[in-house]
Formats: C-alpha cells, sequence, structure tokens
C-alpha cells in the first residue's frame, strides 16, 4: 500500500504540476483570443440565453433522443459542485494564502472559454447508441482527432475515476457530514445512501437530470442566501478581505528560510488547481453530460457551459471565500471541513454547522449520482453498450463502501486519475480548436 502511495504521488506531481497547471490556463486563453473575449465582452448575450431562458418553457422540454440543455447545465454543475466548493476553497486559502482565491478566479474565466469549446465538441461529434444521444472526449478524439487509442485511454481513466472521485469520495464526504451533524453513524447512512443512488441512477440519465434540475437550483439559491447573511453579519470586514485577496495574490516576499515570490507562487498553484477541481473545465466530464441535450446548436450547450463555471466558481467559491477571510477562519486549522465550519457557525451559531452539513450531503450527493452517468458513458463507449445495468449495481456497492471507509487514498488515487484524464482531453482541445466557433451574437437563441 506505502507503495502504491509513492508512486501516485509521483504522478500526481506531474498531472498537477505547474507544466500542466499552465497547459489548463493555456488552453483556455487560446479559446478566450478565438472567442474573441466573449466570456467576458458578451456577458449580457450568454446571461439571457442561459439564466433567463431557463424560465422558457421551451427550454424545459426534453424528448427520447435527450434531456433538455438546462437539465444537461444542472446534472454537470452538480457533478461539479461538490466538496471542492467548500472544503477545497478552504484548503486553497490555507494552503496557497488568501490570493489563491484571485488565481482561482483567472482560472475560471479562461476556463469559461474552455468549457465552452468542450462542449461545443461534445454537441459536433456526438452519436446515437439505442435512440439516445451520446457523446463526450472519447467520441471527439475518435472522430475528430482520429486517435482511437487515446479515445479509449481517456474513457478507461474516466470510468475508474466515476468509482472513485465520482463515487467513494463523494459518498464517504455524505456519511461524514451526517454523522458530524446529526451523530448518525456511517455504517447505518451508508445503506440509505447506497439504496437512493440505486433507485436514481437505475432510471439512467433521465432520472439524474430530474432530480439535479429541481434539486441543485434550489439548495444553490439557498446556500448563496446563507453565505450573503453571513459576509452582512460581518460586513465591517469585507474591504480588508476584498484588499486580501488582491495584495496576497501578487505577494512577492520571501518566505521563511525560502525565496523570493514564494507566496505568490503558492497562491498561484493552489488557486488554479483547486478551480480547476471545483469546475472541472478541461478535464472533459462536463461534455459528457452535455452531449445528451436537445439541441442542434452547439453553442446553446457552450454558452450553459460558462454559465456553469460562472455559477460554479466565480459566485459559490467566492462566497465560500469571502465567509472564511472575513470571518478568520483561515487562522484556525489546516482542515477544509473544520476551516469551512467555523466561518458559518461562527456567525450563525449550531445552526451554521448544521446548515453545512445539509450543504455538503446534497452538494456531495448530487455529485456522486451525476458522475455515475460520466462513468456508464465512458464505459458504453468501451463496451459497445454493454454492462450498464451491472455497472450501476456495482457504483451503488462502491457507494456503501466509500461510506464506511477510510478514504484518504481513494482521494489521493482519484485526483491522479482527474489529472490524467484532462491530458488527452486538453491535447484534443488544442489540435481540434480549427471546429469551434464563436456564438451569433446577432440572434436570439432559444
Amino acid at each position: 500500500m506505502e507503495t502504491v502511495q509513492k508512486i501516485n504521488q509521483f504522478v500526481n506531481s506531474i498531472v498537477w504540476g505547474p507544466f500542466m497547471l499552465c497547459v489548463f490556463v493555456g488552453v483556455g486563453i487560446l479559446y478566450t483570443v478565438k472567442l474573441k473575449f466573449f466570456q467576458i465582452r458578451n456577458f449580457s448575450f450568454w446571461w439571457k440565453n442561459t439564466f433567463v431562458s431557463m424560465l422558457h418553457t421551451s427550454e424545459k422540454n426534453t424528448s427520447e433522443r435527450g434531456i433538455s440543455p438546462f437539465q444537461a447545465m444542472s446534472t454537470a454543475l452538480a457533478g461539479a459542485v461538490g466538496t471542492g466548493n467548500i472544503a477545497g476553497v478552504a484548503g486553497a486559502i490555507t494552503l496557497g494564502g488568501a490570493g489563491a482565491i484571485f488565481w482561482m478566479w483567472m482560472a475560471a474565466i479562461f476556463g469559461m472559454a474552455s468549457i465552452y469549446a468542450e462542449n461545443y465538441l461534445g454537441i459536433t461529434f456526438r452519436e446515437k447508441q439505442n435512440g439516445k444521444y451520446i457523446g463526450g472526449p472519447m467520441y471527439y478524439i475518435e472522430k475528430g482527432l482520429e486517435l482511437k487509442p487515446l479515445a479509449i485511454i481517456f474513457a478507461f481513466i474516466c470510468t475508474c475515476a466515476a468509482l472513485g472521485m465520482g463515487n467513494m469520495t463523494q459518498a464517504n464526504s455524505v456519511a461524514g457530514s451526517i454523522y458530524n451533524g446529526f451523530g448518525i453513524p456511517c455504517q447505518y447512512s451508508a445503506i440509505v445512501i447506497s439504496v437512493l443512488t440505486a433507485f436514481i441512477i437505475i432510471g439512467g440519465i433521465k432520472r439524474i437530470s430530474a432530480i439535479t434540475e429541481k434539486v441543485m437550483p434550489v439548495i444553490t439559491v439557498i446556500y448563496i442566501l446563507v453565505a450573503l447573511i453571513v459576509i452582512f453579519i460581518n460586513i465591517n470586514s469585507l474591504p480588508s478581505a476584498i484588499e486580501k485577496i488582491f495584495v496576497s495574490a501578487f505577494d512577492i516576499k520571501a518566505a521563511a528560510g525560502g525565496f523570493m515570490g514564494y507566496g505568490m507562487t503558492q497562491a498561484i498553484r493552489y488557486g488554479i488547481s483547486r478551480g480547476v477541481f471545483s469546475n472541472e473545465a478541461g478535464l472533459g466530464t462536463s461534455p459528457i453530460v452535455h452531449a445528451a441535450a436537445e439541441t442542434d446548436d452547439p453553442s446553446i450547450q457552450g454558452m450553459w457551459g460558462i454559465f456553469q463555471v460562472f455559477i460554479d466558481t466565480i459566485v459559490l467559491c467566492t462566497l465560500m471565500a469571502l465567509c472564511i477571510i472575513m470571518t478568520g477562519a483561515d487562522s484556525i486549522s489546516d482542515d477544509g471541513i473544520e476551516v469551512s465550519t467555523f466561518a458559518f457557525e461562527s456567525s450563525l451559531g449550531a445552526a451554521g454547522k448544521v446548515f453545512l452539513s445539509v450543504s455538503i450531503i446534497i452538494f456531495a450527493f448530487a455529485t456522486l449520482i451525476s458522475w455515475c452517468y460520466y462513468g456508464e458513458s465512458s464505459l458504453s463507449y468501451l463496451t459497445g453498450g454493454k454492462y450498464i445495468i451491472p455497472y450501476r449495481i456495482i457504483y451503488s456497492a462502491a457507494a456503501y463502501i466509500g461510506c464506511i471507509m477510510n478514504a484518504s487514498l481513494v482521494w489521493e488515487i482519484s485526483d491522479t486519475l482527474n489529472g490524467l484524464m484532462a491530458i488527452p482531453n486538453l491535447t484534443a482541445l488544442i489540435m481540434l480548436s480549427r471546429f469551434i466557433k464563436r456564438p451569433d451574437i446577432d440572434k436570439k437563441i432559444s
């Protein structure tokens, strides 16, 4: 086991090292320039055609072939929003300082362009299997790059990552939060979580998306409102918190026994890595579910991807960061959950702790069920649509195991798998840029 851990740490240092982080940001910059800074300059356009349009009845229509664009975004958002938005933000601050949040913003802004391109390719190269849309990086790698071996590698890694990062680690977070918030032993909650997971995922993407489109908007809005209450209670600390983020982002002072620029280096490293971990732009997961959307215009799902990253990082992660910095929670511990809990509990009392526990439970469980679709889609690609039901059974059983086990090594291996998964996807994004077109801003997309 120790040997496995050492090998994983070595591989992790490469796939999440400085070079790969530069590639993540570099691809985002490439598409930001190609799209003429669309995510920034045309904010009102994509906002109207995502947030505003989701109130329209037509945006919620589905068919036997796929789900609605809004359902696809909700499922992708559910897959992205999880413990990374709570404990991950806290970890970025405690390890990289408050300045890490600035670099998390930068990763998100450029990541919006990356995820637009991913989703665009997902729609462009998708196929029909058993009468339903299916797609993702494995399809645009095979059909666009004509590199099936690379597509197989992506699909295999994604299948494994789904059982780890998407399942066992999230199940462990759910069971842990239930125990911390309500004192219910993990072995009992494990049974409920496993059975509930089976009930939902057995219905496939239709049932998963039907759940996420109802749950994610509600919990997201409630989370935003409660975080704003914490910020309002500590409103006098807001100016200094914002100043701390910007000043720390460019801190070039030498650390004790270190070197000039150490503080800034750490801020960049943890800000970008935790930002990517949070919104998943560039990893290749988002286009898997967006490819199932009932639309013939790839730019629609591209814009829903932009909206997804905006809500995930610019809104949710920023609110969590401000709560932590304004309450001084970042100075009490280096444990992400403990830091986040203190930020809410110090302002709202016991209710704050309970609320955060419930938020983690809902966010992590939504991630758990969404990642099942990522895994089964990848397995479907590898096997020609076979073994989906057995996979769902195994996935439900893995949720039970995840609840009761020590998930530290699983977290570490899953993090490495995520990074490995990004390599073939980023390669495809770079080489298939000719297929990506900027949305027509002169027409209203509905």
